[in-house]
């Protein structure tokens, strides 16, 4: 049941890093609120110090108080039982009365009483303390870890921000959106609460491990008999529940990604009536999801009661080895045991077990949260593919001569999809790109604003090599309008405004009427200040275009790329936006992928792509009179479109 899950597993493993180092890298998010993690370690160490001692001060209402009281009066009957006289003598002398040892000279029944209720007192006091400074503590801690969780989201969005495209061509964007959210939640889950009562349970286990040694190192050796066999089990059941729950984060970012992309492609999932099929494969990654979580909880769940049957075993040790040696009035390898000792012994084993049950119970949430923080971790680790040169400059304002100089360029290692390829462009010039699918155009398309970088080869921009200039100064020249246009969930004034932030309303108005959309926004129901649906919902896609090209003529870069972004636009709707791109081209250069002869036309060169090679190249009317590849398509496709717009 489990195959799919351990395959998963080793594709994965090499990114998986050690508990240590990924603990470690979370610890420097804490660094900036020392303060609070101080103040932590303070009632931590505070809440610690009141649970080890309170154990001690048990063992003394026997010691200093009840047994002296029972000796000194002498009770028959008590005292008479067999072994009751050595119980009582090694009661009376023992030196575990460091807080109050006045009850042992001469005890009376009002000594005794006064020294009980003094001593309750203490024990309820602590008590009550411990659980305020817990609460605070988890306060403090639960506010740290927020903030750290805030930076550490918004360190995840602007590396994702940084990734070059190739990344999420590879990787879903589901997958991504569990990573920032269900990951950081399992942290958040965990540094709220399990990680204060983590440290405090380590801190506890140590301490009351150093007080019983010191104070019989035998008996402290007997009571922690099941200790090595408890931390074998903790390291085992961690081991095979952290191999489980990486399998189970990666299986809930499957979960996301299925879920994502059923949302987005609701249209065609309806159009083809695959509602059925849709829902089979959701329940077969959700299936998935859920036998790794099943085998996560499988190993978490058993470390519980096998801590908790180990410290049952301690304790029984502790009673029945102490019982002995009093009951007999030997020493224990010369350390004196008695009545009050080891009822502090039988407490410091339960103070003992506590935080290591604890810590077991909160297993999953931890072994959970670390999958989640490895995941993290190994996406912020991802390098962009595209980055900037160290010596890089800010390209200065273009004129906008482009040169792609004898370049090859490929997705996959071994299939270049150009060859070789060699484009020139004045400033002003319009370069039209047409061929088959597949013939490379939209690599093209891609290279110029340096999404993806050349093989070989160079792509030059008024003379500077696009990869020794910053991103940033290339893309801020340039504008796009792609096939597939993309609208924000905002008003339709800031998603034109997107183009320059700075841009007024006035600005943006100017831009929506070049680009013909004014006259369909101002018949929204709330115009320029209607809030549009996800990716543009409500709007045709040819008034998503127009926005799309208002947007980009607001920007007013030296050089526009347009991947048929007129493809959706009606005839007439289109030849309004000629004329306006007409106005825009003026002295700026441009490449465009077109399929409508309009644009073609009016094109400086036309280049007929395919193979990732020019096989034609040349104005309209020369390539018609060559008689050749572009004949052949204006033939079957542009003169039928201008037959029908005749």
């Amino acid at each position: 049941m489990f195959g799919n899950q351990e395959m998963l597993f080793k594709t994965e493993q090499t990114k998986a890093r050690s508990t240590g180092a990924t603990l470690k890298r979370l610890w420097v998010y804490f660094r900036g609120y020392r303060v609070a993690l101080l103040l932590t370690a303070v009632f931590i160490i505070t809440g610690t110090y009141a649970q080890v001692i309170i154990p001690d001060l048990t063992g003394q209402v026997v010691d200093c108080y009840l047994e002296p009281y029972t000796v000194n009066n002498q009770a028959e009957g008590f005292a008479s039982m067999p072994g009751m006289e050595n119980l009582l003598a090694d009661s009376a002398a023992s030196s575990n009365c460091w807080y109050d040892p006045s009850g042992l000279v001469n005890p009376t029944a009002e000594s005794t009483l006064a020294g009980l209720s003094k001593i309750i007192l203490l024990i309820l006091g602590l008590f009550v303390g411990s659980a305020i400074v817990s609460g605070i503590q988890f306060y403090i801690m639960s506010w740290a870890g927020f903030y750290v969780l805030r930076d550490l989201k918004a360190e995840i969005f602007h590396h994702i921000h940084r990734l070059s495209l190739g990344y999420f061509t590879k990787n879903e964007a589901g997958d991504l959106m569990s990573r920032v959210t269900n990951d950081t939640d399992t942290l958040q889950q965990v540094i709220g609460f399990g990680l204060v009562s983590v440290v405090q349970g380590a801190l506890l286990i140590v301490w009351i491990i150093y007080v019983m040694l010191a104070k019989s190192i035998p008996f402290a050796l007997i009571s922690l008999v099941t200790l090595p066999a408890m931390f074998w089990a903790t390291s085992w059941f961690s081991i095979q529940a952290r191999k489980a729950f990486r399998i189970a984060r990666q299986e809930i970012g499957a979960v996301n990604a299925d879920l994502q992309e059923s949302i987005t492609s609701v249209r065609e999932v309806q159009a083809f009536s695959r509602e059925e099929e849709n829902i089979e494969q959701f329940k077969v990654s959700n299936a998935s999801n859920r036998d790794a979580n099943v085998r996560a909880q499988v190993f978490t769940s058993a470390l519980a009661p096998t801590l908790e049957a180990l410290s049952y075993v301690s304790l029984a040790v502790v009673a029945v080895v102490g019982g002995y040696y009093i009951l007999s009035g030997q020493d224990m390898f010369g350390t004196t045991l008695s009545l009050g000792l080891i009822i502090t012994f039988i407490g410091y084993t339960q103070q003992f077990n506590r935080p290591v049950q604890q810590i077991s119970v909160l297993w999953t949430n931890i072994q959970s949260a670390i999958a989640g923080a490895e995941r993290i971790f190994n996406l912020l680790d991802e390098l962009p593919e595209i980055v900037d040169a160290p010596n890089a400059i800010p390209l200065p304002q273009i004129d906008g001569h482009v040169v792609l100089d004898e370049v090859w360029a490929e997705y996959n290692t071994g299939e270049p999809v150009l060859r070789g390829l060699s484009i020139e462009a004045t400033p002003g010039e319009m370069i039209a790109i047409v061929g088959p699918t597949g013939a490379g155009k939209t690599t093209i398309i891609n290279l110029l604003p340096r999404f993806w970088d050349v093989t070989a080869g160079r792509v030059l921009i008024d003379g500077h090599d696009v990869r020794h200039v910053t991103q940033a100064s290339l893309r801020q020249q340039m504008g796009i309008v792609l096939q597939d246009t993309f609208l924000f969930s905002d008003t339709v004034m800031n998603n034109i405004r997107y183009g320059r932030l700075d841009a007024t309303d006035e600005e943006v108005l100017a831009a929506a009427e070049l680009a013909r959309a004014h006259d369909f926004i101002t018949k929204l129901n709330d115009g320029y200040e209607t809030v549009l649906g996800e990716r543009g919902a409500g709007l045709s896609q040819g008034q998503r275009q127009l926005i799309a090209i208002a947007r980009v003529i607001l920007a007013n870069p030296r050089l526009l790329i347009l991947d048929e972004a007129t493809s959706s636009v009606d005839t007439r709707t289109e030849r309004e936006i000629q004329k306006a791109l007409e106005t825009l081209l003026e002295g700026r250069t441009s490449f465009v992928i077109a399929h409508r002869l309009s644009t073609i036309r009016h094109a400086s060169q036309v280049l007929f792509l395919d193979g990732g090679v020019v096989v034609e190249r040349g104005t309209h009317e020369e390539l018609l009179a060559k008689g050749g590849r572009y004949h052949a398509l204006y033939m079957s496709q542009f003169r039928r479109e201008e037959l029908v717009a005749g």
